[in-house]
């Protein structure tokens, strides 16, 4: 701060403010340089009055005279619960330039993911997945950055921005400098809390410049001073301006208009009138001076400030009940008394209106100048007005969230079709809001219980406790009946799921299920009911669980869903049991159509979820089946991808092609695969069954690699440790860990972990060696201290193997019986492995074979075959130990 004075072009809210605006002038110079350079992120905080708004001004003039592209938006004190409001202001101007093909051409497959959530085009039918509209979003500044090149975009009053607007902002600034964009947030300190001030701390923590604004300092009010009124404004005059605005520029500015409005000298001996004249800017004085301007003028602004944003002289008329003619004088009352004033031209969105406040200081005094009663039935007229000219029940659920509940029908109505809009353009939180505030109207008694399951529904994947609740309230009252009914059974079991209360899961749809007679709804519930206790890991199954299981499904040929989902979860049971692999996939094959998932199994089918084509893969990928595995987890992927859900859904799915990638041999791409799924998993949280599943298949693909150093680091660094998830994790992890243990050394740790992995495969029944595949390692650590052990546990593995019967089953179990062996019997064991899982489809363990049968048969050639199969397969481990068994033959 060592210039007092700024230069002519510049607002006087800009002195003293070199070192921002130096900031900026770098900024621009790299962005403009290349339009490959990496982007920038700049973040303004400052307290209320201190000048963001003019360094954005400031900012977008440098910018446009260097022929920069800018775009702006403006965070509001009463839109914040407008969903996507500042996004929408910043992108959608952009994206309506352009005819409907152009959008779609830039956006690519993000058009009908985040389209609808900035405006641009109709939502789909299907709830959206909100992380996967925020990467659509990303996406879209992508590809518009590079068409607009050199763009900049300005985001004022980042604080008041809807949450949906900063889930964006902090994923976008996360990955700012891969962008040829320059981005300036300007907040204020404090403010806000909970989810929205950690994508801000997000934000701030990606910025390559966060600034701090401070007061003007007594030379710098004293230079403003005299630039405003003159040379002559002697020292205590000056001296006295800044101790009233205590050096706030905004206040400064307007008290220094009122001196000139007064026409008084502005010297020591008027020095005493300026307090009296500050106030008349600010809070209650502000509010005075309003009521001087009458009645009609206060209840214009009190209009415009209900509104909010879209503020036209009609709309206002309409909202404070006044003719044409006065409410255009009333704006220009307000506009001459420097409270309202025409939209910047050059920062104008298509939804400002005509007119806006000076300052968000005053918006909100006016606001919150409004008396509560009076407030509240101005949002209730609100609410009709924006719907009667067309703004839809989303728009108008923000006035409506304030109206005091009055058993109104048709509220609640509007409330609920709002909250359908919400969920239909990836914004749940703001369903919820409307859905809650709908049941304090409250819903007719009819309707209430309809409203809960819809609340239930809304809040099922972020927050489960709170669904439990509304579900189990919901069902207790009279109005579900049907297919609606069961349908809130089976979201309500899911919910109890997710919050770790399987056992009251299993028992919620196993109650209900004897509420109904034989036919599909008592079906759907039984399968509901088998599909929780096969997914859980502990103890939960009911005593002959799969004994019922296997009887009811051997009725069922696969003509409904729900008998489609009973033969997936017989078939899935077989394959975890280590049945014989033939029955097993003749099972899974009764439950497709054609070949394919039924319509309403499939992966974003709403009304039975993931877990029914995960088992059914999963079924596939351990009897050997990999075509039919890859092939359905690579459908998925599609899935989820087409339709935007980058969330958990797809978190998964890229773990489950990591793991047939790894069941087939291939490592490298298996890797790949599943470190995007861990970093999805980050993004959802840790210690969820998704993120262990990335993690797993992670750690064992690394290992299978001989990468055991990097595989620990991992494990160490997601907690890949007891205690284990409750639900069921392919592989198993207690195996895989006790693997890693024993890859690092801790041999001790590592037998008791794969001893953990015997127990709690016995509670379960888990008896396919290749899912569970404890015994194999805990056979080859035990041969030389306790070798009567390691016979037996090898023996059991084979006769396991030949039960289920797949050639990759038996080929591991007589690779393990051969590492038990010495001299000629080795040597036909391993030869036998080989030919048993060259028939296979898993290339690692073929791999695997060749190498050690080269080594106990001493073959230079089948070491070499081994060599050249590992290097085929990523692993690196396996080609350092043939190669070096190579160089003593």
């Amino acid at each position: 701060m060592t210039q007092v004075r700024p230069t002519l072009a510049a607002s006087a809210s800009l002195w003293e403010r070199d070192e921002e605006l130096a900031a900026v002038e770098g900024a621009l110079d790299t962005l403009c340089a290349d339009n490959s350079s990496s982007g920038s992120l700049l973040v303004l905080r400052g307290e209320a009055g201190l000048g963001k708004t003019a360094l954005l001004a400031e900012t977008r003039r440098i910018a446009e005279s260097r022929g920069c592209t800018v775009w702006s938006a403006r965070g509001s004190e009463t839109l914040s619960s407008v969903p996507f409001n500042v996004v929408r202001q910043l992108l959608q101007p952009a994206l309506l330039s352009l005819m409907p093909e152009e959008a779609r051409e830039y956006l690519g497959d993000w058009y009908d993911i985040a389209g609808p959530a900035l405006g641009i085009t109709d939502p789909g039918e299907r709830q959206a997945d909100p992380q996967g509209v925020c990467d659509g979003l990303v996406a879209a500044v992508r590809r518009l950055a590079r068409r607009d090149w050199p763009l900049v975009l300005l985001i004022d009053d980042a604080h008041w921005a809807d949450q949906e607007t900063l889930r964006w902002l902090a994923a976008f600034s996360e990955h700012v400098g891969e962008q040829n964009v320059l981005v300036l947030v300007a907040r204020r300190p404090g403010e806000i809390g909970g989810d929205s001030a950690r994508h801000l701390d997000t934000v701030a923590a990606a910025g390559s410049s966060v600034a701090t604004l401070s007061a003007l300092t007594p030379d710098a009010t004293a230079g403003l001073t005299r630039a405003t009124l003159g040379v002559h404004a002697d020292a205590p005059f000056c001296r006295e301006v800044w101790a009233v605005t205590g050096g706030n520029p905004y206040e400064t500015v307007e008290l220094l208009a009122k001196v000139q409005d007064s026409e008084f000298e502005p010297t020591e001996s008027a020095a005493g009138e300026l307090r009296a004249l500050n106030r008349e800017a600010r809070g209650g004085g502000l509010v005075a001076r309003l009521e001087t301007l009458g009645i009609d003028a206060t209840r214009f602004a009190w209009a415009a400030a209900i509104l909010g944003t879209g503020i036209s002289v009609d709309l206002v008329a309409e909202l404070a009940t006044m003719s044409p003619d006065e409410a255009v004088r009333c704006a220009a009352l307000l506009r001459t008394a420097r409270i309202l004033t025409e939209p910047d031209p050059a920062g104008v969105q298509p939804d400002d209106g005509e007119l806006q406040f000076v300052h968000p200081l005053i918006a909100s005094a006016v606001y919150n100048s409004i008396p509560d009663a009076l407030r509240t039935a101005m949002h209730g007229i609100a609410a009709r007005v924006v719907t009667d000219n067309g703004h839809g029940a989303a728009v108008a659920a923000r006035h409506l969230l304030e109206v005091h509940p009055d058993d109104d029908e048709e509220l609640v109505e509007q409330l609920r079709e709002a909250a359908r809009e919400h969920l239909a353009v990836g914004a749940p939180d703001a369903a919820r809001r409307c859905l809650e505030r709908a049941l304090l109207e409250p819903p007719l008694p009819a309707v209430h219980a309809h409203v809960l399951h819809e609340l239930g529904c809304a809040t099922l994947l972020t927050a489960p406790a709170r669904t439990i609740d509304h579900l189990q309230t919901a069902l207790a009252m009279p109005g579900l009946e049907g297919d609606e009914r069961v349908d809130a059974v089976c979201r309500l079991s899911q919910a109890l799921l997710h919050n770790n209360q399987v056992e009251e899961a299993v028992r919620t749809v196993e109650a209900e299920a004897a509420r109904h007679p034989a036919g599909p709804a008592r079906l759907r519930l039984q399968a509901v009911q088998f599909m929780w206790e096969g997914i859980h890991a502990g103890e939960a199954a009911s005593p002959g669980r799969s004994t019922r299981l296997a009887e009811l499904a051997r009725t069922c040929t696969g003509r409904d869903n729900p008998e489609r989902a009973l033969l997936i979860l017989r078939g899935f049971d077989a394959m975890a049991r280590g049945e014989n692999a033939e029955e097993v996939a003749e099972l899974c094959d009764r439950a497709l159509v054609n070949g394919r998932l039924a319509p309403g199994l499939g992966w974003t089918d709403p009304q039975w979820g993931i877990e029914l084509p995960m088992m059914l893969a999963s079924a596939y990928a351990y009897t050997d089946r990999l075509d039919r595995a890859e092939a359905l987890y690579n459908e998925a992927l599609r899935a989820y991808e087409s339709a935007g859900w980058s969330g958990g859904h797809l978190s998964l799915a890229h773990a489950y092609v990591g793991l047939g990638l790894r069941r087939r041999g291939r490592l490298r791409e298996a890797e790949a695969s599943l470190r995007k799924s861990l970093a999805l998993a980050e993004r959802v949280g840790r210690r969820l069954p998704l993120h262990w599943s990335a993690t797993c298949n992670l750690v064992d693909t690394l290992l299978a690699r001989g990468h055991v150093q990097e595989a620990w680091e991992i494990a160490e660094e997601y907690g890949f440790a007891p205690p284990y998830p409750s639900t069921i994790v392919l592989p198993d992890p207690r195996s895989v860990r006790g693997r890693l243990l024993l890859a690092v050394g801790r041999t001790k740790d590592g037998i008791n972990e794969l001893e953990a992995a015997e127990k709690a495969a016995d509670v379960r029944g888990h008896h396919n060696t290749v899912l569970v595949p404890w015994a194999v390692d805990l056979a080859r650590v035990l041969a030389s201290e306790d070798p009567a052990r390691a016979a037996r546990l090898a023996t059991e593995v084979r006769r396991q193997a030949e039960r289920l019967g797949t050639d990759t089953a038996i080929g591991e179990a007589l690779r393990c019986a051969a590492l038990l062996e010495t001299g000629q019997r080795a040597v036909r064991l391993a030869e036998q492995a080989v030919a048993y899982l060259e028939a296979s489809p898993c290339l690692y363990e073929h791999a695997a074979a060749r190498v050690e049968y080269g080594i106990a048969a001493r073959s230079s050639a089948e070491l070499r075959r081994g060599i050249t199969l590992a290097r085929s397969c990523g692993a690196d481990g396996l080609v350092l130990q043939a190669e070096a068994a190579l160089a003593l033959r």
